[in-house]
This record gives structure tokens, C-alpha cells and sequence, in this order.
């Protein structure tokens, strides 16, 4: 089957805290800014691992009320070290929900879930081998 033009090109999340964000998805999962705009009603910075889908962090600037705490949206990152994530992803202020580990149900597959800064979950999922 031939592949589509088609993808998806980011995700976008609101976070409280525009830098503090910023500096968790790259010290915990090691996400490098791209871009970073401000427009009349938000400031956005773009992050991404290189050549892959990118994530948004968006902050509103117009005034108008926000939720961004405990917002039921899950980022999956596939990791070559789910544990060592785990364990930035504590020292830069996240949580974890689940320490990752083989899960019998999808076939052994080693699975991590944690929190970030904004309560958004983190799903670490073992790379498979290059």
C-alpha cells in the first residue's frame, strides 16, 4: 500500500506554565524546541524529537479562563530506556502512575505511564530495536 501524503504534524496541549513546560519535555524526555510564536491571544512553543511528530505547548494570553490541570489527554513516547525516563521525567517534576514494566497483555511490550508538570499523562512505551 502506497503512503499517503497525509500525517500529522503536531499535537498541541495547553500548560499553565509556558517556560516551565518548555524545560520539562526537554529534560525529561529530551524534546528540542523548533519554533515559538506569539500570537494576539496565545504563545506557543513547538518541541520535537528530530524528524518526528512534534508536540505544541500552547498558553492563552487573552484572559479568557483556561483548565490546563488534569486535562484526559495521553502523549505516547516510544523510549530506548523506559525506567531511565521514568526517572527524569520524577527529577523534572512529573509523576508516575505506573513504573514501567513487561505487560502480558500486549505481548510483553515493556509500558510506563507518568504525569507531567500539568497533570497530562505520559505513556513511555519500549522503542522496538532499530
Amino acid at each position: 500500500m502506497p503512503r499517503s501524503p497525509d500525517f500529522l504534524g503536531a499535537v498541541g496541549i495547553g500548560v499553565s506554565d509556558l517556560e516551565a513546560s518548555a524545560v520539562f519535555y526537554e529534560t525529561a524526555l529530551g524534546m528540542k524546541r523548533v519554533q515559538t510564536f506569539k500570537l494576539p491571544y496565545m504563545d506557543e512553543i513547538v518541541l520535537s524529537h528530530e524528524g518526528r511528530t512534534a508536540v505544541v505547548l500552547m498558553h492563552w494570553t487573552d484572559g479568557s479562563a483556561r483548565n490546563y490541570r488534569d486535562v484526559p489527554v495521553k502523549l505516547v513516547f516510544y523510549v530506548t530506556d523506559p525506567t531511565a525516563r521514568a526517572a527524569a521525567i520524577r527529577a523534572a517534576g512529573g509523576t508516575t502512575q505506573l513504573e514501567p514494566a513487561p505487560q502480558a497483555s500486549l505481548g510483553g511490550a515493556v509500558v510506563g505511564l507518568c504525569k507531567d508538570l500539568d497533570g497530562y499523562v505520559v505513556e513511555l512505551l519500549q522503542a522496538p530495536a532499530a
